[in-house]
Formats: C-alpha cells, sequence, structure tokens
C-alpha cells in the first residue's frame, strides 16, 4: 500500500531530493577481529566469540588504562552496520531481522544503500543510491563517534558532488542530508549537530554550542532515542546484559569497561534513584566512590574474575581496582558532562528540522530502588514508554514533579513528535512510522536546488 502512495516520489530522483543517513544504536554495528577476520559482535554460529572466557572477553570489552578514553586502543574494527543477526542453532542458520525494517522502509522510498544491496537483504531497485549507512564503534564514547560521524557526512558528501556534477552539471552542490538515528544513534547526532567537531572540555566545562555540525544536515529523525537515559542501563551495569533468545549473558564487569552505557545512565534530577530503606532521592549517580560501595559494575567482588581476565598484567586485586577505579571515575565523568551538554536548552537552527518518533504503550521501568547495603537495585515504579525507553526521557519532559504544568517544557525544540503503539524495537515495523517517515523524507516541502 505504502508503494501506491509513495511511488511517483520514490522514483523522482535528483538534486532537489536530500540522501539519507541511517545510523543504528548500542550494538547496531559489526565488530570484526582483524587478526582472523572472525566477528566479534553481530555473527553467533557455533565459533562465535564467547563474552564468559578469558580471550572473549578482553576482545569484546574496552581497554582500560591511564589517560583519556579516547586514548583507549582496542584490536577491533567496524566491519558495517547491522541489518540482520546471523545465527546458528544446531549449525543451521538463520538470519534475525535488526535495522532491516528502516531499511526497508526507506527501499519504498527509492532509496538505495550500496552496503546492503549486494546482499539482497532488501530490493533497492538499480537506478538510486542515496542511502548510506553509518557504523561506529558502539562501546566507545559517543563524543568520539559524533565526530566519526561528521567526518562520514564530510566523505558521503564529497561523494554526491561527484554524481551531481557528472549528471547534472552541477558543480560544488549544496549537498544536504536527511538523517535517521535509532536509540543511542540519536544522542552522538544531537551532539554532532550541536557542537560539530568541539570535544568536551578536559576542565569539565561544556563546548560552545555553535550547531556547526548541522550545516549540512536538513532534516532530522529520532526513534526511539533515549533523551533523558534509560534505567536499564544502570541494571545491566548492575547484573550485565541478558540479551533475548539464546545468545550469551554478557558480564556487568565486562560492561562497565563501556563508556557509551554509562551515558545511557538517567539524570539524577528526574528522581530515578532512591535509597530503598530512607526513600530519599540520590544525586551520586556520577561518583566513581558511590559505584564502589554499592559494588556495582567493575567493582563487583563477584565479577572479579571477569575483571582479572581483563587485566592479566595486574599483580592483584587491589591493582585491578585501582584501573577499575581510575576508569570508571573517567566514565562517570564523561556521562555528566556528556549529559549537561545535550541539556542545554538550544533553538534549533534555521533550515534544520527534528522529528522524534517514540511508543508510549508500554509498561517501562521509571525509577529504582537501592540497597544502601548490598547495592541491589530494584525497579520501584515504572511509567509509560516503549519498554526499554521512557515516554519522558525521549521527549526530554523537563516537567519534573514540584514543577509541572500542562505544556511540555523540554531542552530539545522539536519540530514533531510522533507516538507510535508499539516496543522499542518494534517501533521501526509499524506502518505508521514508514508512512509518517516517508512523508517527511519524501513529499514535506523544504529547500529547492537549482543550478
Amino acid at each position: 500500500m505504502l508503494g501506491l502512495v509513495y511511488n511517483r516520489a520514490a522514483q523522482t530522483h535528483g538534486p532537489d531530493r536530500n540522501p539519507v543517513i541511517v545510523i543504528p544504536g548500542i550494538l547496531g554495528s559489526r565488530l570484526k577481529d582483524p587478526a582472523d577476520g572472525r566477528l566479534v559482535w553481530g555473527a553467533f554460529d557455533h565459533d562465535y566469540i564467547r563474552p564468559n572466557d578469558p580471550e572473549g572477553a578482553r576482545l569484546i570489552a574496552l581497554p582500560m588504562g591511564e589517560g583519556r578514553l579516547r586514548d583507549s586502543v582496542s584490536r577491533l574494527e567496524v566491519d558495517g552496520s547491522l541489518d540482520t543477526v546471523d545465527v546458528s542453532i544446531f549449525y543451521l542458520p538463520l538470519r534475525l531481522g535488526a535495522y532491516v525494517n528502516i531499511l526497508q522502509t526507506l527501499g519504498v522510498g527509492g532509496y538505495r544503500d550500496e552496503q546492503f544491496a549486494e546482499a539482497g537483504t532488501v530490493d533497492y531497485g538499480t537506478d538510486h543510491y542515496t542511502c548510506f549507512q553509518f557504523a561506529y564503534d558502539w562501546r566507545r564514547d559517543n563524543v568520539e563517534s559524533a565526530h566519526a560521524l561528521l567526518d562520514f557526512i564530510a566523505e558521503k558528501r564529497r561523494e554526491v558532488q561527484a554524481h551531481y556534477e557528472r549528471d547534472y552539471g552541477i558543480v560544488d552542490a549544496d549537498v544536504k542530508f536527511d538523517i535517521v538515528a535509532h536509540s543511542m544513534g540519536g544522542l552522538l547526532t544531537r551532539y554532532a549537530l550541536r557542537y560539530g567537531h568541539a570535544d568536551l572540555p578536559e576542565d569539565g566545562s561544556l563546548p560552545e554550542l555553535t550547531w556547526a555540525g548541522a550545516e549540512h544536515v536538513e532534516r532530522v529523525i529520532l526513534v526511539g532515542t533515549p533523551n533523558a537515559g534509560s534505567v536499564e542501563a544502570l541494571t545491566q551495569l548492575r547484573r550485565g546484559a541478558e540479551l533475548p533468545f539464546f545468545w550469551p549473558d554478557y558480564p556487568p564487569a565486562l560492561l562497565g569497561t563501556m563508556p557509551s552505557i554509562y551515558q545511557l545512565l538517567p539524570r539524577p534530577r528526574h528522581g530515578v534513584y532512591r535509597d530503598a530503606e530512607t526513600g530519599a532521592w540520590i544525586d551520586r549517580i556520577y561518583e566513581a566512590s558511590y559505584w564502589e560501595e554499592r559494588g556495582w559494575g567493575l567493582f563487583d567482588p563477584e565479577e572479579d574474575k571477569v575483571l582479572s581476565w581483563l587485566l592479566p598484567e595486574a599483580s592483584g586485586r587491589a591493582e585491578r581496582l585501582a584501573v577499575a577505579r581510575e576508569h570508571v571515575a573517567k566514565c562517570l565523568a564523561r556521562a555528566e558532562q556528556f549529559h549537561a551538554a545535550l541539556d542545554r536548552p538550544a533553538a534549533r537552527p534555521e533550515g534544520m528540522s527534528l522529528h522524534l518518533f517514540t511508543a508510549d504503550s508500554r509498561k517501562t521501568d521509571a525509577a529504582v530502588s537501592i540497597d544502601h547495603e548490598n547495592g541491589d537495585v530494584r525497579v520501584a515504579t515504572t511509567h509509560v514508554g516503549d519498554g526499554t525507553v521512557l515516554r519522558s526521557s525521549a521527549l526530554m519532559d523537563e516537567r519534573l514533579d514540584g514543577d509541572w504544568g500542562p505544556r511540555l517544557r523540554s531542552p530539545i525544540d522539536w519540530s514533531g513528535v510522533m507516538f507510535i503503539f508499539s516496543n522499542h524495537i518494534g517501533l521501526t515495523k509499524s506502518e505508521a512510522f514508514s508512512d509518517n517517515v516517508l512523508y517527511l523524507l519524501l513529499e514535506q516541502p523544504g529547500r529547492v536546488v537549482s543550478d
């Protein structure tokens, strides 16, 4: 049915139609070990890399050490976006859809992506190419990934300009992109747009908000983005990630090496963390000492075996804890600074629209109760969302309990918001999602490009 609606628009190609960049969320890019070519993340057959043995844990974890987080050197390489997950049960191959739903929606609109056209995952036709997948190392600091996104945009812009010059005779065309970003991909997108290549200053202050990264972007569509964080980030750093189906569990010490997960934590000012005994709200979530007192993540005594795998050169637990202490402090400080940079109120730059697709039909964890003695984390309250991200988090709703009003108050200057009755992953499977995304990309009035 959508093909009938958008068929003519999908066949109308040219410089007036922006190329699209699709940005996946956490876990949405394949990671490969160049030493032997094996996928460390993205394929689960009989020979996959396991997180619960020393070699596998060291490969999957982000190396810890002195210096800045960006100085951490991992031997893994990004090996493209994860449109589907290759799995094997009893040596029988299966393919599970991941971001193929977004690609299929764009395929209806006539967008063709070179990465997956050859694989045959999506039938894009033969006459269009303007869909690009931005793959990144989702374990790393989101600011690093934001800078990589800007480099990617610059590279693809040169490619599209060459195409326009060859096919349309337009020299140095003013190419702009539309962006569709899912989940955590929306966070790094927002940072890139606001701050360009500026880093978070080492003194803890915030960079100048210049919108430098928005120069070559016209439409931005965020899908299920946890703009105010997700309780799931804390529970996974506490208990590990219990992935669905038959995938292996990822222990909390391994996840605790990844700066991006700390950057998914909810904001303390939103009343998310509560002391189980006193009921008082906790605002120490960015303090490494608080994590050590609770025995969370890298500090969990039961995780010392995993920590010894990750730090085989350390002489004992005391030395391992010293490394962990420095790493967690860096991750939490970076997360607090990253949150402050994204939470700064700012009007959109002229010529750029910002749209949100989110859900409010699933019970979603909203606040946790923390046991002061053993550090246990239990869900205290739930509210509406997509099962992973609260409605209020996606909106970045700042109407706190003591300062509530009937109108949304958010530091994000939304152009439009669409609510879908679905869950976090199912958002992209919805026909309402596909219909409205195609309208925004293909039919919503925008700038007119002429030679």
